[in-house]
Formats: structure tokens, C-alpha cells, sequence
């Protein structure tokens, strides 16, 4: 796997955007960068993997639940410089629209807590960095299904 720190190039992930009426799934993350902070759940994409795989594989094991992904709600991206000015961390995050299949909600092995929050109550917590921002276009625009196009054969 590439390092997280320092990458050669820009690392690719996704995340899930699961709504419960005016609620969304957060994780709190348990690891570096951003430990403690609370984001979509989500990670990287391995190699070979379909993007839509990885959204199902990083909720499972992140929260516990199954769930179905629809179509993607935003690319996001992270770019965190160290004090030197110097690119310490790159990700390109594909968010997903998803919908909870089943599932008991747990935290999994890279994630301190999982919950259920209101949309109103977003500013009360410690979120990473636009986080809150991509809820709030997410839940208030509708879908313009943009999707992921590959060739025939695959």
C-alpha cells in the first residue's frame, strides 16, 4: 500500500453519505491523521477494487451496517500541509449516496465511535474539515446522479 504520509501522488477514497430522515452516520476516527474527529465513513480504495466495493467494504467495517450505494454526491478533496508548507497528506474523496441495508451499528477496528446525529446538532461536534459543509449541500440539494462510467466489458 502507498504511505499515507508523504504520498507520491494524490491517494484515492470514498465515503457514505447515509441519511436516516434528518439524521447522518459519523464515525469518530481512532487513527492519525485526524484521530478523534468525526467524518462519513468511508477509507481508500485497494487496488482492482470497484469504487462502489469500497464504499460497501469501508461501512461494514467501519460501523457494522450493509448498505446499498446509490449514485455519488460530491468529490472531495484533502490536501493537509505540514508546518514546513510541504504535502503531508493528499487524499481525492468520491462521496457516495447510500442506504442502510441491515446491520447492528458497532464501531469497527479504525473507528472510536459510531452514532446517528441531526443535522442540527453538526456544529456542536469536533468534525474534520468540510465535513459539515458536504452534509449540508448533500441533504439540501437534491441528487443530480452522476454516476461511474467504465467501458462495456468490464
Amino acid at each position: 500500500m502507498a504511505a499515507r504520509r508523504y504520498p507520491a501522488r494524490p491517494l484515492l477514497g470514498v465515503g457514505a453519505l447515509i441519511f436516516d430522515q434528518d439524521r447522518v452516520l459519523l464515525v469518530e476516527r481512532g487513527r492519525p491523521p485526524l484521530a478523534g474527529e468525526w467524518s462519513l465513513p468511508g477509507g481508500l480504495v485497494e487496488t482492482g477494487e470497484r469504487l462502489e466495493d469500497a464504499v460497501v467494504r469501508e461501512v461494514w467495517e467501519e460501523t457494522g451496517l450493509r448498505v446499498e450505494v446509490g449514485s455519488i454526491a460530491t468529490v472531495f478533496e484533502r490536501i493537509m500541509l505540514d508546518e514546513a508548507e510541504g504535502c503531508e497528506y493528499h487524499y481525492v474523496l468520491i462521496d457516495f449516496y447510500c442506504t442502510r441495508l441491515d446491520g447492528e451499528l458497532r464501531p469497527g477496528d479504525d473507528s472510536r465511535r459510531v452514532d446517528w446525529f441531526t443535522i442540527d446538532s453538526l456544529e456542536k461536534l469536533s468534525l474534520t474539515a468540510g465535513t459539515r459543509q458536504v452534509i449540508e449541500a448533500c441533504c439540501s440539494h437534491p441528487p443530480t446522479y452522476p454516476y461511474v462510467a467504465r467501458p462495456i466489458n468490464e
